[in-house]
């Protein structure tokens, strides 16, 4: 994520390396970024432990991730000014205490609704951390390490995608879902205290009005659609109100925002940098990517785990290998991204992300192990060439004050992108799930009909089941089939996407552009770096 930057002026130091100072004070970013990095991936694993616990749909349990996708995009724009007017180590000690309490109050959860509504308390402070304490750590080090600060904290960028799905797992298996929150208890009151003792006093200037209207317009206008859509499986049809009541209101508030967005001085999203090509290209390709890419990867997880009754440890596990390849590329994609133009590096990186992906659309109950791991790897390979240059794309073309919005713009299109991403593939799975034969005279205990991949994917995780129900054993292998082919079809839509992608990425920059970013931070003292979350 990154943030609008905060001017201050302090002198610049005359090494490159980082001293104990600044190394004190990453300490305490690091260990917030831990957290809220962490938190986006660790839940990924939980979903089907959410079903079956709060016995509700995929595209009902999908909104803890969307709820605070949502939360994130809501306050990336509110963090920068609030730290002009607040001061960036108070905003940084609330954020911390919103995201801890967030966590405890997420493990104290009866309902699933609860849940959703403790996990956007959650992603509010989460959201706020990675900004202000880039802010921060520039401040401390000045702009001209920038690249060594970005080497500190890609360390909790790079290990959130391994750590977070093996974390969740294990605490899911040896404890309860519960501990992949409770353990941010003592690490959020660690860094409380640490951030307290280490980060230095500042002087809040307030700086420019927050459109607050427009915070109000687009949050809760996307919130609304997505919820509309997320209704369609269990209503069954667009008639429903309950489908588009909420989808119009929500459309209707979207429009509105994007139609108010050109009058105030300070946007909550400046539009207008849409009038620059380099960057409305790379937002689309963006945009359509993380959809696709982001949306199917909440389900690689629940695939493990629902089809092939793996435990939520073995699932995290068998995820590392796409965190993996991420690893490998991404920082061999940041070197690259100032000496090779985009346009010649990222197709490449979406044709291994495709030769990877198209694995997922032939899933079956038995497919190997092996293939499906070496396609993560694969897709990890290509995800660490996509990102990251995609973003720096986006943003070398601009210059002075538009680098901050710019990059307001294309990260808040990332959250809002995961957030629709999540949403949407959960509702084709559900709808496809929905569609398997009910089971005669079968029930549960609300009365529901239990359909043959319903039976099937619950005596995956619970095998005594088989022996509560007097079923024919073909019917659980044909109910896994049925399962299998769900995630399948909903693996191909997301293909088809990142298929599209290629589309606006082959109008990326195919030659050097030369970038005004370096030339601003080393104009400007406090100009807060490029951090992609």
């Amino acid at each position: 994520m990154t943030q609008q930057a905060v001017a201050a002026p302090q002198p610049v130091p005359t090494s490159d390396k980082l001293d104990a100072a600044v190394l004190k004070v990453a300490g305490v970013v690091v260990l917030g970024a831990i957290m809220s990095i962490l938190d986006v991936t660790v839940v990924s694993v939980a979903l089907p432990t959410f079903q079956s616990e709060f016995d509700a749909s995929y595209a009902r349990v999908a909104w803890t991730m969307t709820g605070y996708t949502l939360a994130l995009a809501t306050v990336i724009p509110l963090s920068g000014w609030a730290a002009d007017r607040f001061g960036t180590k108070r905003l940084y000690m609330v954020a911390l205490a919103l995201f801890t309490i967030g966590s405890v109050l997420c493990a104290t959860a009866d309902t699933i609704g609860e849940l959703i509504g403790y996990r956007v308390l959650q992603g509010l402070g989460g959201g706020m951390l990675m900004p202000i304490g880039m802010t921060i750590m520039t401040r401390a080090a000045g702009p001209h390490r920038i690249g060594r600060l970005m080497a500190v904290l890609g360390i909790p960028m790079l290990l959130g995608p391994i750590g977070g799905p093996i974390l969740g797992g294990w605490l899911i298996d040896v404890a309860s879902w519960h501990w992949i929150f409770l353990i941010n208890l003592p690490i959020g009151a660690i860094a409380l205290i640490y951030a307290q003792l280490a980060l230095p006093k500042d002087n809040p200037q307030p700086s420019e009005s927050f459109d607050f209207l427009g915070m109000l317009m687009l949050s809760p206008g996307l919130a609304l659609f997505l919820y509309g859509v997320s209704s369609l499986p269990e209503a069954g049809t667009f008639a429903d109100a309950e489908v588009w009541a909420p989808m119009l209101l929500g459309a209707a508030l979207v429009v509105a925002f994007v139609l108010y967005s050109f009058k105030p001085q300070h946007p909550l999203l400046d539009l207008r940098l849409f009038r620059n090509r380099s960057l409305t290209i790379a937002a689309v390709t963006m945009f359509v990517f993380i959809i696709a890419f982001m949306g199917a990867g909440l389900l690689f997880p629940s695939y493990f785990l629902q089809v092939r009754g793996e435990s939520t440890l073995a699932a995290g596990l068998l995820m590392a290998p796409q965190g993996i390849g991420a690893m490998i590329t991404m920082p061999i994609a940041g070197m690259l991204a100032d000496k090779v133009p985009v346009g010649r590096t990222v197709p490449f990186a979406l044709v291994l992300i495709v030769a990877g992906f198209f694995t997922f659309t032939q899933v079956d109950p038995n497919t190997s192990y092996v293939l499906l791991c070496g396609s993560l790897f694969v897709m990890g390979l290509g995800m660490g060439g996509t990102m990251m240059p995609i973003m720096t794309s986006a943003l070398k073309s601009l210059t002075g004050p538009e680098v901050a919005r710019g990059s307001t713009l294309v990260n808040i299109l990332q959250q809002i992108g995961g957030s629709v991403g999540a949403a949407v593939m959960s509702v084709i799975l559900t709808n496809e799930l929905n569609g398997s034969q009910p089971i005669p005279g079968v029930t549960d205990p609300s009365g529901k009909a239990v359909t043959e991949a319903g039976l099937a994917i619950a005596a995956q995780q619970r095998p005594e089941l088989t022996q509560q129900f007097p079923v024919d054993p073909s019917l659980i292998e044909r109910g896994l089939d049925f399962a299998a082919s769900s995630f399948a079809t909903t693996f191909w839509v997301a293909f088809a996407l990142v298929v599209v992608t290629f589309i606006p990425a082959a109008f990326l920059p195919r030659w050097r552009e030369r970038s005004h970013l370096l030339d601003d931070q080393q104009g400007e003292q406090g100009k807060t770096p490029v951090v992609v979350h």
